[in-house]
């Protein structure tokens, strides 16, 4: 892959291409949230939130938030309450669907590893929805079955969170 991939904190002009990458990727399984809740997750925590570029078009996004272990945000509802907590949630990751399997998802996942771990988060949450629970176990995910899930996320959606490595101890 040549093309000029970035990652960057979502900015205004965004919006409109994110909610439509959004609507794309979940209408069609009843999940899709649109602008105003998005832009209400993206709030709580905007440093935690990213955009991914490529050849400088919106390709995908992660909105991430620190949200207190095993709950996770109403997709119902707008986002008000700002938690203070050692775990980021990883609300939602999308890809443009021409760009998937390219390994932009992991890429964003990765991303957000890394800042998570950078802000001293100690775990990262999220909940898989339509079957995508085998790419989140091949990013070092872990299924929690016995955690219930809200109904809004689907049926078949499975909380799921991964413990950050703690950075090596650097000797001189």
């Amino acid at each position: 892959m040549n093309d000029h991939i970035r990652i960057r904190e979502i900015a205004a002009p965004d919006w409109p291409a994110l909610a439509a990458l959004e609507h794309e990727a979940y209408a069609h399984l009843s999940l899709a949230e649109g602008e105003h809740l998005l832009r209400s997750r993206a709030a709580a925590s905007p440093a935690t939130c990213f955009a991914l570029t490529v050849d400088g078009q919106l390709a995908g996004y992660t909105l991430t938030l620190p949200y207190p272990r095993p709950r996770c945000p109403d997709p119902t509802r707008p986002e008000h309450t700002r938690h203070d907590t050692t775990n980021l949630h990883l609300h939602d990751l999308v890809v443009s669907a021409p760009l998937r399997r390219r390994g932009l998802g992991s890429r964003l996942v990765r991303h957000v590893t890394e800042t998570a771990r950078e802000r001293g988060f100690e775990t990262v949450s999220l909940i898989a929805v339509a079957g995508k629970e085998t790419f989140w176990r091949a990013n070092g995910y872990a299924s929690h079955p016995e955690t219930p899930v809200p109904s809004a996320y689907g049926t078949d959606a499975l909380y799921m969170s991964a413990r950050l490595p703690r950075e090596a101890l650097r000797t001189s």
